[in-house]
């Protein structure tokens, strides 16, 4: 196995946000993708990641492979690559992966693979009711905003707006956006759709704003958060949230 990567971000990026929620993993390599499935250690949040083949300048993987990662430890690596450096990674020896940086100076790692129980995670059925997109950054933004007033927070649809929105016993705050050439919105109820969810851990999902710039989001009231972050012919990075309950 061996697989170049001319974009250090799309790998070191990713790996940093992912590992705010999940920390040991496994990865599902074969010749289309790198595949990552999990679920954070509440329970709360699952994360899907696919980083494709043609993302890669080399890709060379001759059977299917399952590797265990510490995300900590592999963040670590990532973190000393620079944004011109070029990323190799094989199957090293002695139950190793090798990481090789290429830029200005060629740096090695090894980082020792784990042994992690097999849970099969099945990605969810969910049938929703609506999707917005908006530019990943406004969200990003929004739910700092929101931050600061409560630890949940509203997403609010209706056919002319979406609502981002929270509130405390003292202290509330609304981000309202209307539909345009960068926002979309389409929803099949008459009536607005409410749902809530935690904002600490929107806050490390909207962190994937830095990936790309659309964000598409779909919910529905007691029901769970789709968030997708996606990078055409490069990655897609998914979250699924539980929702707040309502007396929250």
């Amino acid at each position: 196995m061996k697989l170049v990567l001319a974009e250090p971000k799309f790998l070191k990026d990713s790996v940093n946000i992912i590992s705010e929620l999940v920390n040991e993993v496994t990865l599902k390599i074969d010749q289309n993708k790198i595949e990552l499935i999990a679920l954070d250690p509440a329970n709360v949040a699952m994360v899907i990641f696919r980083l494709l083949s043609s993302a890669f300048v080399e890709y060379e993987v001759d059977k299917p492979e399952e590797i265990s990662v510490n995300l900590d430890s592999l963040k670590q690596i990532l973190r000393r690559a620079k944004p011109r450096d070029v990323i190799t990674i094989e199957l090293g020896k002695k139950n190793q992966l090798t990481i090789k940086f290429k830029g200005e100076s060629s740096k090695t790692f090894n980082i020792a693979l784990i042994d992690l129980e097999d849970k099969q995670q099945k990605i969810p059925d969910l049938k929703f009711p609506l999707r917005v997109e908006l530019p990943s950054i406004m969200f990003d933004e929004s739910i700092e905003d929101m931050g600061v007033i409560a630890e949940s927070v509203a997403l609010i649809a209706e056919k002319d707006r979406f609502t981002i929105q929270a509130e405390s016993k003292l202290n509330t705050a609304k981000v309202e956006v209307t539909p345009d050439e960068e926002i979309k919105i389409i929803i099949n109820d008459s009536n607005p759709v409410l749902a809530r969810y935690s904002i600490e851990y929107l806050k490390k999902i909207s962190k994937a704003s830095k990936l790309c710039d659309v964000v598409l989001l779909e919910f529905d009231k007691e029901y769970p958060l789709k968030a997708v972050f996606r990078v055409m012919d490069k990655l897609d990075l998914q979250f699924i949230l539980a929702p707040r309950v309502s007396n929250d």
